[in-house]
């Protein structure tokens, strides 16, 4: 019984960008033919896959949204709303960014090394939702600094940013445990209890019903 089986080339696109690539296996023979899907993982050119990346990127990061909070506000006085531990504009090498709200209204951008806390450098930003946060904030009695330190107890804190839209205003973290499994948690602004994100995991199920 004769067997001739075609495998679709994976495009050379996705093996320079990276992601998953599918490629197509058809079988034919007398009785005839069947197709079947194989989904290949295909690595960056560094030779390990986003996931792994990122795991490599928050554990070389030594310094906490925390500390990171801390040390840009030493540098800028001000109110912190957001952290996150992200890439630099002009290369892999990650920092923490930290946005400042400063008491005249003036955004600021700050960067701080990862690896000592030292600022590199702040600029200023252009916001549009000033009154938003400034109004979500009224009234509130835990700081950015202290919502990363609570959300530090479910994992390793990536991001921590203020949620000042809807009806349910709050601090939202992120954060990343040692097997590398995400998870966003909410943290309240009066009692800095943390929750999780279920509005979060609810998109992430639609988005996979789609």
């Amino acid at each position: 019984m004769k067997r001739n089986i075609v495998i679709a080339a994976v495009t050379a696109a996705a093996l320079i960008g990276g992601g998953t690539a599918t490629a197509l296996a058809t079988t034919s023979d007398d009785e005839g033919s069947a197709r079947q899907a194989v989904n290949t993982r295909v690595p960056d050119d560094d030779g390990r896959d986003d996931d792994g990346r990122d795991d490599a990127r928050v554990a070389s990061a030594k310094v906490t949204a925390t500390e990171a909070i801390a040390s840009a506000l030493k540098h800028t006085s001000g109110t912190a709303v957001s952290a996150e531990l992200d890439d630099e504009d002009d290369g892999d090498k990650v920092v923490w960014k930290v946005d400042v709200l400063s008491g005249d209204d003036t955004w600021h951008s700050v960067s701080v090394d990862p690896s000592s806390g030292k600022v590199l450098g702040a600029q200023a930003d252009d916001e549009d939702d000033t009154a938003r946060v400034r109004a979500a904030l009224k009234g509130s009695s835990v700081t950015a600094e202290e919502a990363a330190k609570a959300a530090a107890g479910k994992g390793v804190v990536t991001s921590v940013d203020l949620d000042e839209d809807g009806k349910d205003k709050s601090w939202e973290a992120e954060t990343r445990t040692s097997g590398g499994a995400e998870q966003d948690w909410k943290i309240d602004l009066t009692s800095g209890k943390v929750t999780a994100d279920r509005s979060d995991a609810q998109d992430d199920d639609a988005d996979d019903q789609d």
